[in-house]
């Protein structure tokens, strides 16, 4: 009897985030096709790049950004806590530069809120905010500035992470999965008319918003959170994928984990700590955007997600088998169709060049690979911002 109930309330459970993921793929691939416009009057912005002992590619980085900037913009580094000459090397560039230093304030969001701060001397139109291992494709910071004047509300470029030619079958799947998260899912949402989340990079606010947001905080996914607040504010993020901000991933087992770990831990933790809260929220102010991110937050990782979909239908399999228990199984097996149909939809159009259906039927070897970082979720969580290491560490 028991294990019929918490079979049958972990499968249903599991459908809420199964179902929002097959649709925003579902829409992703079948809703009107449209591009985001991007005209209207180019503001004078500033673009900010937080930067924490990035001599190794800061350089490369601004010297690639610069073309893309009027006379009229300013292009501030924030060299933060750094023990190498990122300051000297970014000054050298041709970008206004301001040191930070602070043993105990450590991370992204005091960084950033370090900058915002200078700029109130001589505030911008618009903050375009950038990642020191970034790079903009051409014309993409134009359009960043030009749709966040016209909209009003902070505007999200496409950000893609890409794997090296001979990435192994790890690097290729988790490439996969960052192309569903940060390109098939925004452009669901986008075109069912709703905001996306905001990816850390590439991001463009109307100074008015950026100015009056909380900034300064140790949190390890700080651009899930500023998404969320300014949403409740009234300012949910647009998604512009004409405006493209590409990265690497590490070379390194070290600097990929690291890197994974922080961006995991954060998210797991808000979709436990504020999604129940914020969804009671979004019901009672009736404000669809708040619900469509908030849902869209209680998504997992896609490893876990095919990982507890996979254990919670075994299970139910194996209960029909020894009790013939029907519905556990039932319901698991509604959650594995439809994560297997958004899986292999967002594969058929977006992952093909990436990896072939073969080798993504391995995904689930590579979700049960990964029980060890949701289990340290479990026991000894990330809480603070730790820098992943950069491919010449």
């Amino acid at each position: 009897m028991w294990p019929t109930i918490l079979l049958g309330c972990a499968a249903w459970l599991l459908l809420l985030p199964v179902s929002v993921f097959f649709v925003e793929i579902l829409a992703a691939l079948t809703s009107r096709r449209y591009r985001t416009p991007t005209e209207g009057n180019r503001p004078r912005l500033a673009l900010v790049m937080p930067a924490h002992n990035e001599s190794s590619i800061i350089t490369e980085t601004l010297l690639s950004i610069a073309p893309q900037l009027t006379e009229f913009d300013r292009l501030l580094v924030i060299a933060d806590n750094c023990v190498d000459d990122t300051a000297s090397l970014a000054r050298s560039a041709g970008a206004e530069v301001i040191e930070r230093s602070h043993l105990q304030k450590r991370g992204k969001g005091y960084a950033l809120d370090f900058g915002i701060r200078h700029l109130e001397q001589d505030p911008p139109q618009v903050v375009i905010i950038m990642d020191a291992d970034c790079r903009a494709a051409p014309g993409s910071i134009d359009k960043l500035a030009r749709l966040c004047t016209t909209a009003g509300r902070p505007v999200q470029a496409l950000y893609l992470m890409r794997a090296t030619q001979d990435a192994g079958l790890k690097m290729r799947i988790a490439e996969f999965a960052w192309i569903v998260k940060n390109q098939a899912r925004p452009e669901g949402l986008h075109r069912l008319g709703l905001p996306c989340q905001l990816m850390g990079t590439g991001m463009a606010f109307p100074w008015a918003r950026i100015s009056t947001a909380k900034l300064a905080s140790g949190e390890i996914v700080e651009d899930l959170k500023l998404g969320m607040d300014l949403t409740i504010d009234g300012a949910p993020p647009l998604f512009c994928a004409e405006a493209l901000v590409t990265s690497d991933f590490p070379h390194s087992s070290e600097g990929a984990a690291v890197q994974r770990t922080r961006w995991e831990h954060g998210h797991l933790r808000l979709l436990v700590t504020e999604v129940p809260r914020l969804l009671l929220r979004a019901i009672f102010q009736r404000n669809i955007s708040l619900l469509a991110l908030t849902l869209d937050l209680s998504v997992p990782p896609l490893a876990l997600l095919t990982l507890l979909v996979a254990v919670v239908w075994g299970a139910s399999a194996a209960l029909y088998l020894l009790a013939k228990a029907t519905l556990p199984v039932s319901l698991a097996s509604a959650d594995a169709l439809l994560l297997v149909l958004a899986v292999f939809m967002s594969w058929h159009r977006y992952g093909r060049r990436i990896i072939s259906l073969g080798k993504l039927a391995l995904a689930i070897v590579y979700a049960f690979w990964k029980i060890p970082l949701y289990a340290r979720f479990l026991v000894a969580r990330q809480i603070g911002w730790v820098r992943s290491k950069r491919n010449d560490e």
